[in-house]
């Protein structure tokens, strides 16, 4: 009890460069904090697939469509349970900067396949039954301040024109890692203008979505997909869900990897100043130290001193850090919705603060402590006064 009112004594002994040095950890840790949930935020549409779906598109590239006729072939495969489809829609709302995930959907089968989306039973049922319906997450619909009724209009991209929705249902996220700004509607819908305005990309789909009755079965029944279209006028490529969120993950793998590299950079950076501070303390007190050997006490007394005060500064630093990770977090995140759709600081970065601020805290007393343990007594006694 007496070593621990020592150690937070001789912390604040010199507050300004305590001070500044705790801040410089609070940075540190407010930093690598953001970067590992930006990390994180990048990794969510893989975190949140389910091992029992799997998505089939042309094997080609997902930009070339499938004919809607494949439906029923994949539904005759064993194993599978049930099939869903739909095409990236691609639409803007008001402006080209208003722009986030839009799909055209067979509503029934695409809800089954997604319990995450919570949507009351009235909404539901509404959204199946008009086909000029529309279902929008609730951060999207929060966001535009969209409510149950309005007439939402989107500008085609891919799809050219002026595309009227009814917003009849507004969903929510079962779980933290459900994305909650999308905005679906009836692939009929789509498929009924098609026939209209051009009729050789009627009758398409963009992908099939499949939900399997086993996870197990994910192989089996990809290689059954996909042996069904062999040699076809469009051939497919199944797999799971995981796999075809990975890919587009992968494109951008160089940026994920060197935000994980400029995260560890500045713990390696706080490392040094921690130790440069922790340096200056024991040089400061090396006559203290003699002091206390002439009285009997050992060299794990030293040590426990300096290494108390060097985690003490860190884990300062840590929690004041943490608190202000939450906050920040959370104007980033609705700042950058249209790029992260799912960014919240998980208990694994808060787990990652606390082990780099120990570790910083451990490291940085290493060497000071080795020199105090090591100085003898009348060389450190002539440095008093």
């Amino acid at each position: 009890m007496h070593l621990l009112k020592l150690v937070f004594k001789n912390t604040f002994r010199h507050k300004l460069r305590t001070s500044l040095t705790i801040l410089g950890v609070t940075v540190v840790i407010l930093a690598f904090g953001l970067l590992r949930t930006v990390v994180s935020a990048w990794y969510a549409g893989v975190e949140a697939s389910s091992a029992s779906r799997l998505v089939t598109r042309n094997s080609i590239s997902l930009v070339f469509s499938l004919p809607i006729s494949y439906k029923e072939k994949i539904r005759q495969i064993p194993g599978v349970k049930l099939v869903s489809y739909g095409n990236w829609f691609g639409g803007v709302y008001i402006d080209e900067k208003n722009f986030f995930a839009n799909f055209a959907v067979e509503p029934k089968s695409y809800l089954e396949l997604y319990p995450e989306y919570i949507l009351p039973p009235e909404q539901k049922a509404a959204f199946q039954r008009d086909r000029k319906a529309a279902v929008a997450g609730e951060k999207l619909a929060t966001k535009y301040g969209w409510k149950i009724g309005d007439l939402i209009t989107l500008k085609g991209t891919i799809f050219p024109g002026n595309w009227e929705f009814v917003l009849c249902g507004i969903y929510r996220g079962r779980d933290k890692s459900t994305d909650e700004t999308q905005f679906f509607f009836h692939w009929n819908y789509l498929n009924e203008m098609m026939k209209v305005t051009a009729p050789r990309r009627a009758d398409q789909t963009g992908f099939y979505l499949i939900g399997v009755d086993n996870p197990d079965l994910a192989y089996e029944v990809s290689v059954a997909v996909d042996t069904i279209f062999k040699n076809s006028l469009a051939e497919t490529l199944t797999e799971t869900e995981k796999a075809f969120q990975m890919g587009f993950v992968s494109m951008s793998e160089a940026i994920v990897v060197a935000i994980q590299m400029v995260s560890f950079v500045v713990i390696i950076i706080i490392m040094a100043v921690l130790a440069n501070t922790m340096a200056m303390t024991a040089r400061e007190r090396i006559g203290e130290y003699a002091v206390f050997k002439t009285l009997g006490f050992g060299g794990w007394h030293i040590g426990a001193l300096i290494f108390g005060e060097s985690l003490c500064i860190a884990m300062m630093g840590c929690t004041i850090g943490i608190l202000f990770t939450f906050p920040i977090a959370r104007v980033f995140g609705s700042t950058m919705e249209t790029y992260f759709p799912v960014f919240h600081v998980a208990m694994k970065t808060i787990y990652l603060d606390i082990a780099a601020s120990l570790l910083v805290g451990a490291v940085a007393a290493i060497i000071p402590t080795w020199r105090a343990i090591n100085v003898r007594i009348a060389d450190g006694l002539r440095r008093i006064g």
